[in-house]
């Protein structure tokens, strides 16, 4: 091989490994783009539980006003405790069950909505948030309030409907 000819093979090398870099950097980026948008999601799901505890007890009343916190419906509590941390949900239950994206039941993450048919009548009535661990958080009937509950084989369990992820 002459000199000229190890020039070409030196520079079509050289082109080649600069392709590879270049194209291989770039898959390497979007594992961490995904990572960041987990841990964002986690950071965002704990800031919502952890606003939602600080109103443990407050009371349930069907119909209650949007934006205060004297008391609080299913619905008036999840809009309430997701704007605390940007995020906008309509009024309703039903509304809100059309917000954000449909996850699966298994595959339920913590901040994820879930609603659920409880007077057993073919429309979505409830919505509650889950901590994880087979945990919700929500509010209903008067006498108990905003609470913790577990989920798997309860009420909001058996009349499950759907569940979304808004974050």
């Amino acid at each position: 091989m002459n000199l000229t000819s190890r020039k070409i093979g030196k520079y079509f090398a050289g082109i080649t490994l600069s392709l590879t870099v270049a194209f291989s950097g770039s898959t390497l980026i979007a594992p961490k783009q995904v990572e960041a948008a987990t841990a964002s999601a986690s950071s965002t799901a704990s800031k919502v539980i952890s606003v939602g505890k600080r109103y443990l007890g407050t009371p349930y009343v069907f119909g209650a006003s949007a934006g205060q916190t004297r008391s609080f419906d299913c619905s008036s509590f999840t809009q309430f405790v997701y704007k605390q941390v940007g995020i906008s949900l309509p009024r309703s239950s039903k509304s809100q069950a059309k917000s954000g994206r449909f996850v699966s039941k298994s595959q339920l993450q913590p901040g994820d909505l879930i609603f659920s048919d409880t007077n057993r009548d073919g429309s979505i009535n409830h919505v509650s948030i889950y901590m994880g661990n087979n945990k919700i958080l929500h509010t209903y009937r008067k006498g108990i309030g905003v609470t913790i509950s577990s989920f798997k084989g309860s009420t909001w369990d058996k009349t499950y409907v759907t569940a979304r992820r808004v974050m």
